[in-house]
């Protein structure tokens, strides 16, 4: 089967099994994270709290945990949900946002990486400070390109047994056997709050969705990415400015099939 074939069996998968996915995410992108995944046929709930988070993973398909502006409570129900969906066998991501510069998030990300995310994204400066290579980017944004940290990528990859995904100019989607490389999306993606954490909770719908179907999840990931990107990138054909981008990008991520999708963010595998 070509990459191309896997991508569009992936978001196939997606849309044919929708996911309910449990968004621990921070107070900054709920409305976006929620609309995006409504966008793609997917279902989000925004359980945080500890007095119910585990007891909702147990309905939920899938998990992100994203520390973009953790808080006590939220940390807890975070690290409750991260050992639930280790133990149960429920797919999850983490994003650890703004990891590096901040000593409080960074030992929180590092210690939630022994439950194991079935995927951990994140922009190459975050990805670096998470295998402790580095001291993180200015704030939420990247000082790294996804080249630059490949390698440490990988070994984070291989030491948690998770799947890597490093964003950027080109998204690099590093699995146990091979490393894919989606192109596409808009320099515009940059100037919209939350479209990094909500491509993070569309990866779990992606893996949750996978789960179901019998897809490999390193594909699924890959496709989540290439979603966001065609979107991204079509969206940049209709609207030059912030807000109008933002609608159109959203209204792309409801109108491509997989087969555009595929074709409009080109995946490749690393090294051929």
């Amino acid at each position: 089967m070509t990459v191309f074939d896997r991508i569009v069996a992936a978001c196939r998968a997606a849309a044919e099994n929708p996911s309910l996915v449990q968004c621990l995410t921070n107070p900054v992108v709920p409305e976006i994270t929620a609309n995006v995944l409504l966008a793609c046929g997917h279902s989000p709930a925004m359980c945080d709290n500890t007095h119910e988070a585990v007891q909702f993973l147990g309905l939920a398909d899938c998990a992100l945990i994203n520390l973009g502006n953790p808080t006590g409570d939220q940390l807890q129900a975070m690290e409750l949900v991260a050992d639930k969906a280790h133990a149960t066998g429920t797919p999850w991501v983490l994003d650890p946002v703004a990891v590096g510069p901040l000593d409080y998030r960074t030992a929180t990300a590092t210690r939630l990486l022994s439950y194991q995310p079935t995927a951990i994204r994140g922009n190459a400066s975050e990805i670096a400070a998470l295998a402790g290579a580095g001291s993180g980017g200015r704030g939420v944004d990247s000082t790294d390109t996804p080249e630059a940290v490949a390698d440490v990528a990988g070994e984070l990859a291989r030491r948690t047994g998770s799947i890597v995904a490093v964003t950027g100019p080109q998204d690099w989607i590093i699995g146990p056997d091979e490393t894919l490389l989606v192109t596409g999306g808009h320099p515009l993606m940059q100037q919209v709050v939350g479209t990094g954490c909500s491509l993070g909770a569309l990866v779990a719908a992606y893996l949750g969705s996978a789960r179901t179907a019998g897809i490999a999840a390193v594909d699924a990931v890959a496709a989540a990415h290439a979603h966001s990107a065609a979107a991204g990138t079509m969206a940049a054909q209709q609207a030059s400015r912030p807000a109008s981008f933002k609608t159109a990008w959203v209204d792309w991520l409801f109108e491509l099939s997989p087969e555009q999708i595929a074709a409009t963010a080109t995946t490749t595998v690393a090294g051929q």
